[in-house]
């Protein structure tokens, strides 16, 4: 781990459609190239979130694109979680479901409490008000977590 960093890092919530690639997309502009960094969700029902992307971009952040995942889908297509350095859980059920992945893998799991805020507001700009505090509470969290020097 270059500068005391994981070299790969999972983020991962209920539906991989708003907490986890607002992380994952957050960390990537954070970060750059020095971690590698994949998000993914405990169930595949929806599509990534419009209030979502439309709070990422305010940062440059694109998650248009982004394709929704679960766990179980990248154990499927060859992924292993367990060459993950890092689980980042953002939700209970994500956090268990991580916690079965990993039971017999060397890879740390922590569990980010981050805001759902999905439901939240009566109005579009509540909703939004919303979902930014949700991706200043990620931001909060990476910078605290993920402590970046100059590349040398």
């Amino acid at each position: 781990m270059a500068d005391g960093l994981p070299g790969s890092v999972l983020f991962c919530c209920d539906h991989n459609a708003v907490r986890s690639p607002m992380a994952e997309g957050l960390l990537k502009r954070h970060a750059g190239q020095r971690i590698y960094v994949q998000s993914a969700g405990v169930k595949n029902d929806l599509e990534i979130d419009g209030f979502a992307i439309a709070v990422c971009q305010e940062l440059g952040i694109e998650l248009g694109r982004h394709q929704v995942r679960t766990m179980d889908e990248m154990v499927e297509w060859g992924d292993d979680l367990e060459s993950y350095d890092l689980i980042v859980a953002l939700s209970p059920a994500s956090q268990r479901r991580a916690l079965e992945f990993t039971r017999f893998a060397a890879l740390d799991v922590e569990y980010w409490p981050i805001i759902d805020p999905t439901g939240l507001g009566n109005t579009r700009e509540a909703r939004l008000d919303a979902y930014r505090q949700a991706r200043d509470q990620l931001m909060a969290r990476i910078e605290a977590r993920f402590p970046l020097r100059p590349p040398s």
